[in-house]
């Protein structure tokens, strides 16, 4: 009965990551990117390149420029193993903690360039008077300020702790 219990885990976990690569790539996100996050946010201990490699069937290339950039997200970390000369990495397995590094980090390479062009929109046309100007001033002020309501509020989540978040939510939701 043991083995059908770790089939039905391995067969989960399979549909688990190819579905995490799937929504990666609807955001936006490398499918490999993705991939290799799911397998190590569901690895039981911390891997390494070659694994990552057999696991899902891509090139050493592939693995390592995908594991960096996740390391640059702050979404996994490099873990030292005594004694050995390879590099294994783990993933951060905090739902919460995940999902604050991942919104910082779409803030950061997202959020805030386009926040940017929206100030400097609107800053170069607040003297428009009337006319088509006037509208396209109007519309960027509005988004900008919309951007930044945006960015307060996901800033403000960010900073609370998971439960306090949680009753946050349960009470604006209500």
């Amino acid at each position: 009965m043991p083995d059908e219990t770790a089939t039905t885990w391995a067969t989960s976990r399979e549909e688990f990551i190819a579905q995490w690569g799937a929504l990666g790539s609807n955001w936006g996100i490398n499918r490999t990117m993705a991939q290799i996050h799911a397998l190590l946010m569901t690895a039981p201990e911390a891997m390494h390149t070659e694994e990552m490699m057999e696991r899902l069937h891509i090139s050493r290339g592939n693995a390592n420029t995908n594991i960096r950039e996740l390391i640059g997200w702050g979404l996994v970390r490099l873990v030292v193993k005594k004694g050995e000369r390879r590099e294994y990495f783990e993933a951060e397995k905090d739902v919460w903690k995940m999902f604050i590094t991942i919104a910082k980090e779409r803030k950061r390479r997202e959020l805030d360039p386009a926040l940017a062009v929206l100030r400097k929109c609107s800053e170069e046309t607040k003297s428009e008077a009337a006319g088509p100007g006037k509208d396209f001033h109007r519309q960027m002020k509005e988004l900008q300020e919309f951007v930044e309501f945006g960015m307060k509020v996901s800033d403000t989540v960010a900073s609370m702790k998971h439960a306090s978040a949680l009753q946050w939510a349960m009470r604006l939701l209500s």
